[in-house]
């Protein structure tokens, strides 16, 4: 049950970093999605590094995952030659 949330939270960061971040996404909105769920994963496992993951609830966990979202957008933007910051 814990996966399917982590899929719907990650959908959600990548709608809402496809809106943070200027310019066009690659891959369109499945691309979005996906860099939501990537992010949200990538999130999750740099807390449970740092022993911060099990603290989190939903809200935290939708932050993290957009923050990850967000890198992963700038770094495919950069790597398709999309516009820089």
């Amino acid at each position: 049950m814990d996966f399917i949330i982590w899929l719907i939270i990650g959908l959600i960061a990548g709608g809402i970093a496809s809106l943070i971040v200027p310019g066009r996404t690659p891959g369109g909105m499945i691309g979005a999605l996906v860099a939501g769920l990537v992010g949200g994963l990538l999130g999750g496992w740099v807390l449970d590094l740092l022993g911060a993951g099990d603290n989190l609830n939903w809200i935290g966990s939708l932050v993290v995952a957009i923050a990850g979202a967000v890198g992963i957008l700038y770094a495919l933007r950069a790597r398709s030659g999309g516009s820089r910051i």
